[in-house]
């Protein structure tokens, strides 16, 4: 790859609009359901099956149904995307993000990861 094309991929990378929301892991072999808050949504799947797949995951529960199960047993999807807001605080994005994971999960059962 040529420095040109690397740069207009890095300018490219960091234009990248990111997108905080909601997104849930379902193990199909068991249908448990677990439920999380990502700041940047287009990141976080690769973020956790990364982790997943070294066994360093910190939520014990999925980490041991990986291992049962396996990789090709589990699902991700992303629940809600927030509308980016450049006058909303951080602090209110967190508190939309916490109440929306509380009622996912009440709804569906899911288990939050925190």
């Amino acid at each position: 790859m040529d420095k040109q094309t690397r740069r207009q991929q890095s300018a490219d990378y960091k234009r990248q609009e990111v997108q905080s929301g909601i997104y849930q892991i379902r193990c199909t072999a068991t249908d448990t359901r677990w439920a999380g808050i990502a700041l940047n949504l287009s990141a976080i799947r690769n973020r956790l099956w990364f982790g997943l797949r070294q066994g360093s995951h910190p939520h014990r529960q999925l980490q041991e149904a990986w291992a049962t199960h396996g990789a090709d047993a589990f699902q991700w999807e992303p629940i809600l995307a927030l509308e980016e807001d450049p006058e909303r605080l951080d602090f209110e994005r967190d508190r939309l993000l916490r109440d929306a994971l509380e009622q996912h999960c009440a709804r569906t059962g899911a288990l939050p990861l925190r």
